[in-house]
């Protein structure tokens, strides 16, 4: 299969989310939402072989959630910013957009339905990208980066979803 991209693990994140607020219709006749991260709550965290290191901590994002007309698929759309905890004055902005299967047990947790509980990974997929001011960081800004998601759902909690991302390589 030459040619074809291979992945390497690169980041665990978990981010801690909200309640989501309506937004209302957009223009194309979709739904639009907005979920607001927990302020200084979930982590971005390098896995143990992977070369850039980072242990951040998620200072402020959101996540407007768009639902096709047809309602099988959301769009997702995040911008945020995380503060790392080994680099001073490490800041990183983490964006990514995505896709939410809504017949999954993911869009039973986007839709609040009474049966939503924690879910598999394979029903949410993301593209990453980074940016950062650090010298010791700047490596993230040259490399693709793809995620799995899933919601970790308990009770008296707030929702949680957690990406496992790969660096994109040839």
């Amino acid at each position: 299969m030459s040619g074809f991209p291979k992945l390497i693990p690169a980041f665990t994140t978990q981010i801690v989310l909200e309640p989501p607020s309506s937004v209302g219709s957009g223009s194309r006749g979709s739904s639009l939402l907005h979920v607001t991260f927990s302020k200084d709550s979930g982590f971005l965290r390098s896995e143990p072989s992977y070369p850039v290191r980072v242990d951040a901590v998620f200072v402020h994002g959101a996540d407007f959630i768009k639902l096709d007309p047809d309602g099988r698929h959301a769009r997702l759309d995040v911008q945020s910013l995380l503060r790392d905890k080994i680099v001073p004055n490490g800041f990183i902005r983490f964006n990514y957009t995505g896709t939410v299967d809504m017949s999954s047990s993911a869009g039973k947790v986007l839709r609040n339905d009474p049966d939503a509980q924690s879910t598999d990974y394979g029903d949410i997929f993301s593209h990453v990208s980074f940016e950062t001011g650090s010298p010791e960081l700047i490596q993230l800004e040259e490399k693709v980066f793809v995620g799995a998601g899933h919601f970790i759902l308990e009770p008296g909690q707030p929702l949680i979803v957690e990406y496992k991302i790969a660096e994109v390589v040839s």
